[in-house]
């Protein structure tokens, strides 16, 4: 049997919400999430449990004999040791009022505590990790601090399957995966370099919330699952903007393939050296913000990210409902401007509909009226996505951000929310307004992103920066991108300053991963021949056919039962590199790649090209990756960064996960957190994955 195990997290804006029993178990995760009771009703979870069907009107006094059969329900199906467990933690009835400070104890304080046994804690003298985070082991054993966990996982055997409510609307781009291609066919591999992390925020929220099966596979995005976390990468020398890592080591998940990480590390910036920051908090202000997880996490979201600011930094605040309006002109972060930001803030409410476009466009004219030259100048916008007045065409909003960001105005997206969330616009946004796009589920996500990652968010050292791998067919007959499947760019792209590529900011990380196929691998690659691209050997063994009247040259082969023509080529591992080789039935093939033949023993060169913030031609940096980045064994990084890519494949339920298991990963992880608060999440997320495969539904 799973831990049964509850947290309840109390939003300080959402403190006289009530909270509802549901027969199998109660919430107070503040999702807005509807579930479904095991006595088939239907309850929709406000910001703390699965209220009963009429809402939370005369929850003061709950229907004595509705609680006495859910006790007697849940009574016949526990074992008898648990069952005297649970009749002396919940002797006070909801509905009666505790002779013990009676009167200053509200309704939701002693629900809170009569699911939580707070008052048992705190005489027990147990202290609670974060303020206004209550955690329950159930079980009475160890409590996991700070890990987040839905009260699903408390009712054991209990099981009652999550239901997303009958008007969810979320969105997300379709994303398709990316087989192995053919070095011969397409020699290079370009994307736009991405240090997004809404993909694992998102994620984190559904299996937490126990929601993960109603999360669709394209919301997986894994290259924003391994750049959520930290990695150990030389930092830049000199005056280098980024610094370049490339191991090789065997595939942990394929054994007849190697795995390559790519790891870039972006210079940190000095505090003093940081530029004045003009920001215009772009705050959503709809009907549809109203949820604690929304425009209160937002808020409180904000107050961190002040706490950073200093007296040169100007701030602005514009809302948007049903129409746009200027809530706070330019302010310096003095003191006294803090308050005044702050009192704005908290006067912030949740009404009316959502006129998007209105608030882009206030947002924009304030940034311009107080442009820094030299500075900062960005817009946060902070929303669920859910425009639904003015101009609601993605395109031209699109248009609009890509507008504003040539004019060095850029746009930050912070996603909160469920039921409506537009992961899709939020995301396209943020990539055409030269920002970043985080999504946040939590106040501990919240106090990240807005406290240790806030630099990287806020200050761009490179823009429109791409990388393209170019691989040497001589040692690599093919490889897969794992990941970026949206980032993907043209060959040509690359030398091409005129095309959008990624925003890394100071400090940040990408990393990429790449299965290969060597050239003396066994493996078969799916392939194609054109017999005008073909070499000299290859022409002339075709010619010589055709003056025999044979209709096929002996160096290729008839499709296979579907349609699909293979061809095998296996060109052994020479130190020379540049060398000629032999293909099966075909003679000796010298297939030329450039005019320049590359080093000896050039396995493939990653080449990074990107401009700087305010520049308009990219610079260009190469690592040549040879025997001497091959590794026995993959090192923490890598390591780390695979066991993270294959929990991304089994979500996905992609084709090359391989030999991938939940268990195995988790295993080979566990090692590896380093004290890292959120590798160790990650961990206890798996778990919870791994669970939810064995559940009855």
């Amino acid at each position: 049997m799973m831990n049964r195990k509850i947290m309840i997290t109390i939003f300080a804006a959402a403190a006289a919400t009530a909270i509802g029993f549901g027969s199998a178990y109660a919430t107070a995760s503040g999702t807005g999430q509807q579930g479904t009771l095991s006595d088939g009703t239907d309850g929709m979870d406000v910001a703390g449990g699965i209220v009963p069907e009429g809402g939370t009107e005369g929850l003061e006094g709950l229907d004595e004999a509705e609680t006495e059969t859910e006790t007697e329900t849940e009574t016949e199906s526990r074992p008898e040791s648990e069952t005297e467990e649970k009749e002396s933690e919940t002797e006070v009835s909801p509905g009666t009022e505790s002779t013990e400070s009676s009167s200053e104890k509200s309704l939701l304080q002693s629900m809170v505590e009569t699911l939580t046994g707070t008052d048992r804690k705190e005489k027990s003298g147990e202290q609670d990790a974060y303020e206004e985070e209550y955690v329950l082991d159930v079980d009475g054993g160890y409590v996991d601090n700070g890990l987040l966990m839905s009260a699903a996982e408390a009712s054991g055997a209990y099981y009652a399957e999550p239901a997303m409510p009958s008007w969810n609307t979320e969105e997300y781009n379709t994303v398709g995966e990316t087989g192995f291609r053919d070095v011969r066919l397409y020699p290079l591999s370009t994307f736009g370099m991405d240090v997004d992390t809404a993909s694992y925020a998102l994620l984190r929220r559904n299996v937490l919330d126990g929601t993960l099966s109603y999360m669709p596979k394209d919301a997986v995005r894994i290259e924003e699952m391994i750049n959520y976390f930290n990695y150990a990468y030389d930092q830049p020398e000199g005056d280098e903007t980024f610094s370049i890592t490339a191991q090789i080591a065997d595939c942990p998940w394929n054994d007849q393939t190697k795995l390559m990480l790519v790891g870039l590390q972006a210079k940190d910036i000095p505090q003093e050296e940081i530029k004045e920051q003009n920001l215009v908090f772009l705050v959503d202000t709809s009907g549809s913000m109203y949820d604690a997880d929304k425009l209160p996490l937002a808020v409180e979201a904000l107050k961190y990210l002040l706490q950073e600011m200093d007296g040169k930094d100007s701030i602005s605040i514009v809302t948007y409902a049903g129409s746009s309006e200027v809530a706070l002109e330019p302010t310096r972060c003095t003191p006294e401007g803090k308050e005044e930001i702050i009192r704005v803030l908290d006067s912030l409410t949740a009404d009316g509909g959502t006129y998007g476009e209105a608030g882009i466009r206030t947002a924009y004219e304030l940034a311009q009226e107080s442009f820094i030259e030299g500075g900062n100048n960005r817009v946060l916008l902070l929303t669920d996505g859910d425009f639904n007045l003015g101009q609601t065409d993605d395109s031209e909003l699109v248009r609009l951000v890509q507008e504003k960001a040539e004019g060095q105005i850029f746009l930050s997206i912070l996603g909160f929310g469920t039921g409506n969330y537009n992961d899709a616009l939020a995301e396209e946004l943020a990539d055409k307004g030269n920002g970043n796009y985080s999504y946040i589920d939590s106040d501990m996500e919240a106090r990240r992103v807005m406290g240790a990652a806030l630099k990287g968010t806020l200050n761009t050292v490179a823009k429109d920066a791409k990388i393209q791998v170019d691989f040497n067919p001589a040692y690599i007959k093919g490889y897969r991108l794992v990941g970026y499947e949206n980032r993907l760019m043209n060959a040509e792209d690359f030398e091409d300053d005129t095309k959008d590529g990624g925003e890394v900011g100071a400090g940040q990380q990408v990393t990429a991963l790449y299965e290969l196929i060597t050239a003396d691998s066994d493996m078969e690659l799916p392939t194609a021949q054109s017999r005008y691209t073909q070499d000299e050997n290859e022409r002339g063994a075709a010619a010589e056919s055709a003056g025999d009247g044979t209709q096929e040259s002996e160096a290729s082969e008839a499709p296979d039962a579907s349609g699909t023509v293979k061809k095998r080529i296996s060109l052994a591992l020479a130190s020379d590199a540049a060398g000629a080789e032999e293909t099966e039935g075909s003679g000796s093939v010298a297939a030329e790649v450039s005019d320049t033949a590359p080093a000896a023993g050039e396995y493939l060169t990653v080449s990074i090209r990107y401009k700087a913030p305010d520049g308009e031609t990219s610079e260009l940096k190469e690592l040549a990756v040879t025997s001497e980045n091959e590794i026995e064994e993959m090192s923490d990084n890598m390591s780390w960064a695979a066991g993270v890519a294959q929990v991304g494949m089994l979500l996905r339920e992609s084709e090359y996960a391989g030999t991938s298991d939940y268990g195995k990963v988790r295993d080979r992880l566990k090692t590896l957190t380093n004290g890292d608060e959120f590798r160790e999440e990650f961990l206890y997320m798996i778990t919870r994955i791994k669970d939810a495969d064995t559940a009855p539904w």
